[in-house]
């Protein structure tokens, strides 16, 4: 009896044994048919999408509109840029001037490399990648920053001393800078220059020397989407208080003209590539404004959802991506037809960005 008992409880053993093995083995080619089937690799020109919901950073094929791939990031991103090679996006953590953050991602490898301690620069929020760095504003402190990701960095810091400097243009030259600044009503121009200091009183006259002066331009209040037209003549500016577009003369550094458009809600401001319009986004109503450059006119006004944010658009200007955060997706707008024509579920999107490697 004891061996007969000992021989089926060997034949018991024997059987889960290869049950277990073969569940394991099926398990293991599933999961690895699975991540085949799944993991993508990052196309050369991806369309980048920030979630604030899920606090990720969604990377798109954007000739199938597709998610290829999920990067978490901290709390509360606002803005994205990739690096001048398509290989890393930087994304500014916000915290409505409370944060101080700057969160590094590998696009090709889909995953975060590091964060960046923005202190005592507060509030990253507008970012753009320009000279081979990584050019920011520190809303809670009142200035724009400058990360040198080759020595780790930040090497440049200029204060405005206006309230809410919230969004950033840098020329391709790195020799000027815009920003808006939300609650001062106001948008700075900054310029590197050659001061020629004046005779002091010991009748000593220090070298020229190179330093950056600011130039304040009062615009319409709220004013925080702003873009530049191509040609670099004008810069346009909406208010989200008063709904005024306010357009500035760069080269006279003063207004030229402003539109009573009544964009109350206005947030989000972009030139199509040939400059020929301007989209503005409303973050309150989720309209999105279409004007014509050379006459100020408005063409059309076109419902993407209850409220639109982020803008950008495909080089040739045939389509325009809208961050609608209020409706958790990307909506794709066709600029022939002027029509929504798809959407694309990213929660709470609004900050967006190409990245193009060769």
């Amino acid at each position: 009896m004891k061996i007969s008992t000992h021989y089926q409880a060997l034949k018991v053993i024997k059987y889960n044994l290869n049950r277990f093995v073969a569940i394991n083995l099926l398990l293991a080619v599933f999961v690895f048919t699975a991540t085949e089937c799944v993991a993508q690799s990052t196309p050369k020109r991806t369309l980048l999408a920030l979630s604030k919901g899920d606090h990720i950073l969604a990377i798109i094929d954007p000739a199938t509109l597709k998610i290829i791939a999920r990067v978490p990031v901290g709390p509360d991103p606002h803005e994205v840029v990739a690096s001048a090679d398509g290989e890393t996006a930087y994304v500014t953590i916000y915290g409505g001037g409370s944060l101080h953050e700057l969160d590094v991602i590998d696009l090709v490898g889909q995953k975060p490399l590091s964060t960046i301690d923005t202190r005592p620069l507060m509030g990253p929020h507008g970012i753009t990648f320009v000279n081979n760095k990584v050019w920011f504003t520190a809303e809670g402190s009142k200035t724009i920053g400058r990360y040198d990701p080759t020595t780790s960095k930040i090497d440049w810091v200029m204060g405005t001393g206006q309230d809410r400097t919230h969004m950033i243009y840098v020329t391709p030259d790195a020799k000027k800078v815009y920003t808006t600044n939300v609650s001062s009503a106001t948008v700075s121009i900054l310029e590197d220059s050659l001061l020629k200091p004046r005779l002091n009183p010991a009748g000593f006259t220090p070298p020229p020397h190179q330093d950056w002066v600011q130039t304040l331009i009062p615009v319409g209040k709220g004013s925080e989407g702003f873009d530049v037209s191509p040609d670099g003549k004008e810069l346009w500016t909406a208010g989200a208080d008063d709904g005024i577009i306010t357009i500035i003369d760069i080269a006279a550094k003063k207004v030229s003209s402003q539109i009573e458009a009544k964009a109350l809600g206005a947030n989000r401001l972009k030139f199509t590539p040939n400059g020929k319009r301007v989209l503005i986004t409303n973050l309150r109503t989720g309209d999105l404004f279409i004007y014509d450059v050379a006459l100020h006119q408005e063409i059309k006004r076109l419902n993407t959802g209850r409220g639109a944010a982020g803008i950008l658009m495909d080089s040739d200007g045939s389509r325009a991506f809208i961050g609608c955060t209020a409706d958790n997706y990307v909506a794709v707008v066709d600029l022939n037809t002027l029509e929504v024509t798809g959407h694309i579920d990213v929660r709470g999107a609004d900050g967006l960005a190409w990245a193009v490697r060769p």
